[in-house]
């Protein structure tokens, strides 16, 4: 299972702004999205309507979490399949294990799953000699790299085409060692050649889900590579490994929601696959699994309902939020120390893993808002992370420093007339100081800010100040 070093932040940060390939990566790959999505949506009048229905939906499946989760399990029972109710991440490690070990799987692919990071399934499974492949080519080339995801939907985004042609030199080393890698094609066709042999080896194959469905007792993924529907058909044994709040009541509901995530997160109508899976293989059917699993794992959501956190239960992993987060932009995915990086993270990691290990990423935000502005099921992102952040200060996890500065701060903020006499006198003085050169390159209590960059020198009055003036003048708009 992956150590969260969260508390590493910091650091971490650091550590990829200097890093050059990453900085590559960041900048080849991260307007892409942008645009993409900003096309998809402009083609779509009805979007900012279907965002409320998202946010409703999910609403009320939260308010009646419970009723939805048994209704899901009487159908996937009903259909032949059986469910396996999880409440941490040890029990949902040992329930996978122990179907596969009934199953006598030596083998086992994945189709990519988010959630089975956040458990540390493959490392389980290894330990007890039982091989996992992941079959999504991101997921693979981490894999082979023994790294985390640094993205939800696009695993390897922190790599270049060079990264990739030296992973893959070092791992397959029965191919020829003269083979060329050209174009992206080439990677392609070599992941491709590997994975067809785990794809027929496998006796277990397990997906995540995007969605379940209590109504029909059907689990829904999406993918652009086909690898998912190759994961559930071909092994005789298939595990369904879920979080609870990936519930929604009906199909047509499941609809509403594909129609928003798809184009939230890559740009597209609709992923390539979009497949509906319900139960094992019938006897009239071609193909399809000999047993349906399915592993629902709570490990720690239903204490986040009813309380000021549970708008984050509402979250599609689409990665809008970090595709135009501009604290991601720069740091990548690994900076932020666990599976589920950019502003979702910032608010689901505390959640799951402790305010106490992941204080640092509430605060790494600009609260400039987008993340909320593109988030498909409306969550409140900025005012999430100020809870954290209220709740961080609480329990005095703040920095002595940062405690005190804060207090000076509030000291002043509750006597308006003060606190304008203060920042005015003090926009004076350091106009004053800074007119020579029109910034300071040190400053004392400022090293935070100097250490990095220049601190302008105040010019002319304070907000307060223009503000009075604007509205004595009858200039104020």
């Amino acid at each position: 299972m992956h150590v969260p070093t969260s508390s590493a932040f910091k650091q971490n940060a650091h550590d990829a702004i200097g890093n050059a390939g990453l900085q590559k990566a960041l900048a080849r790959s991260g307007p892409s999205f942008i645009a993409r999505r900003s096309a998809a949506v402009a083609g779509l009048p009805e979007f900012e309507q279907l965002r409320d229905t998202a946010r409703d939906i999910k609403n009320h499946t939260l308010a009646n979490l419970d009723f939805y989760l048994e209704a899901y399990e009487a159908k996937v029972l009903a259909a032949g399949g059986q469910v396996h109710w999880c409440s941490d991440a040890a029990t949902a490690r040992d329930v996978v294990l122990k179907i596969c070990q009934d199953a006598g799987a030596r083998t086992v692919t994945k189709g990519k799953s988010m959630i089975s990071e956040e458990l540390g399934i493959n490392d389980h499974l290894e330990r007890n000699d039982i091989e996992p492949f992941e079959t999504d080519l991101g997921e693979y080339i981490i894999q082979l790299r023994h790294e985390l995801p640094s993205h939800i939907i696009a695993p390897a985004f922190h790599l270049n085409m060079e990264d990739w042609e030296a992973a893959f030199r070092k791992s397959h080393t029965d191919l020829p060692a003269d083979r060329v890698f050209t174009e992206r094609r080439d990677i392609l066709t070599e992941a491709r050649t590997k994975l067809r042999a785990r794809f027929l080896a496998a006796d277990v194959g397990i997906t995540g889900a995007n969605f379940l469905i209590a109504e029909t007792g059907t689990s829904v993924i999406v993918t652009n590579e086909g690898n998912g529907d190759l994961t559930q058909t071909l092994p005789r044994v298939h595990i369904v490994l879920a979080s609870i709040e990936k519930m929604v009541p009906t199909l047509e509901d499941c609809m509403s929601l594909l129609r928003v995530l798809a184009r939230s997160a890559t740009g597209q109508d609709m992923s390539v696959y979009t497949t509906f899976s319900t139960g094992p293989r019938r006897p009239a059917d071609l193909d399809g699994p000999a047993e349906y699993h399915v592993v629902l794992v709570d490990n720690g959501r239903s204490a986040m309902i009813g309380t000021e956190f549970q708008d984050m239960l509402r979250c599609i992993r689409c990665a809008a939020c970090m595709n135009h987060c501009p604290v991601y932009g720069a740091v990548g995915g690994h900076a932020y120390g666990w599976v589920y990086p950019g502003p979702m993270g910032a608010v689901l990691t505390p959640s799951l893993v402790g305010i106490d290990k992941a204080g640092h990423l509430p605060n790494a935000s600009t609260f400039c808002g987008k993340c909320e502005s593109v988030c498909p099921v409306k969550i409140p992102l900025p005012n999430l992370m100020r809870h954290w952040r209220e709740r961080e200060f609480e329990r005095h996890l703040t920095p002595p420093t940062q405690r005190w500065g804060l207090g000076v701060w509030a000291y002043f903020a509750r006597r308006p007339a003060l606190y304008r006499l203060a920042t005015r006198a003090m926009a004076v003085t350091l106009g004053i100081a800074g007119r020579k050169r029109g910034r300071f390159a040190r400053l004392p209590f400022a090293g935070g800010w100097t250490a990095g960059r220049d601190l302008p020198a105040p010019e002319g009055d304070t907000f307060f100040a223009r503000y009075a003036r604007a509205q004595r003048d009858g200039t104020l708009r």
